[in-house]
């Protein structure tokens, strides 16, 4: 969403220039990147190669700059279907330019899709980031709170736009009741909080991998890393958990990387509700940053999360 700025060619010409003098490269050539929510993204052509760089000015960006680390090790672990860090002349992560945290990147060629096709891809790559040892990673780990819900409450008090309020007021109902239900299994988690890697550890999980596969030719790359958490697989899995084909072909992705564990019922139903309210924070953040989104909200309160609501409501007590 963040990405949809419009950047004139004076902002352009003091981006190249920063690179040129932070970064080790001469860049030639930057054009606008329609990749991800929250930052501003580009193409980065020079002599030395192609790059993707990305400036998060939003309230994100602490979350975002956190995530280097974590990218960086699971590189340093043989994993090589992520963006790998192009780092500054000082050795750095990442930098600040202006108002927000600056990153480049290798560019990955490649289209976002997400299909049926896509999936078992997708779920072998995680799998394999699952089995890379975390000792003395620091990344946060998952607590399993009930946080968002309260979050959205807080954030829906500020809402002064007409059009927002009367859409959220049509879905009370149903946001009240998703409310309840994952403080429910908030509740369930938090009291068997066991990992299934690692002498039971959690393990590093992206949080939306299935939106950010590209794929080329036969090559998948799982790209934008900005809020990897510690945390069991239904982190990754809950987005189809719908579709039984999709859940046996997680669980089957699993046990070809030696992982012994089966998605838990309950983690996945705290997975979708809490993400429910995660997103519609997000929503609401991007409003009240750059106003408008009542097409945005409407499309998402009518949309994809559904089928997975649906789902836990019917199935999962």
């Amino acid at each position: 969403m963040y990405s949809a700025i419009t950047r004139g060619s004076i902002f352009i010409d003091r981006l190249r220039g920063f690179i040129e003098e932070n970064y080790p490269i001469r860049p030639v050539a930057i054009a606008p990147a329609a990749r991800g929510f929250y930052g501003e993204t580009w193409r980065v052509d020079a002599p030395q190669g192609c790059f993707f760089a990305k400036l998060d000015c939003s309230p994100h960006q602490n979350v975002y700059e956190r995530s280097f680390p974590v990218i960086e090790h699971m590189c340093s672990h043989g994993i090589d279907f992520i963006s790998k860090i192009l780092k500054t002349r000082e050795g750095g992560h990442c930098t600040h330019f202006e108002d927000g945290v600056l990153g480049l990147f290798d560019w990955i060629e490649g289209e976002n899709q997400e299909n049926d096709s896509t999936k078992p891809h997708e779920y072998d790559m995680l799998a394999k980031i699952y089995t890379v040892d975390t000792k003395g990673l620091a990344i946060p780990r998952e607590d399993f709170s009930a946080r968002e819900a309260d979050r959205f409450f807080d954030r829906r008090e500020r809402v002064q736009d007409e059009g927002i309020l009367a859409l959220l007021e049509a879905k009370w109902a149903e946001i009240e009741r998703c409310a309840q239900r994952l403080r429910y299994f908030s509740g369930i988690c938090e009291e068997d909080d066991t990992g299934f890697v690692h002498g039971k550890e959690f393990a590093i999980t992206h949080g939306d991998a299935g939106g950010n596969v590209l794929v080329f030719g036969e090559n998948y790359h799982i790209i934008d890393w900005d809020d990897p958490r510690l945390a069991p697989p239904e982190r990754d899995a809950w987005f189809w958990m719908h579709r039984p084909w999709a859940m046996r072909a997680f669980h089957g992705a699993l046990r070809e990387n030696h992982i012994e564990y089966t998605l838990r019922p309950v983690r996945l139903a705290y997975y979708c509700y809490y993400m429910y309210f995660f997103y519609l924070n997000e929503i609401l953040d991007a409003h009240f940053a750059l106003g408008g989104l009542q097409d945005y909200l409407a499309d998402y309160l009518h949309g994809w999360m559904n089928d997975n609501r649906d789902y836990a409501e019917r199935s999962i007590p």
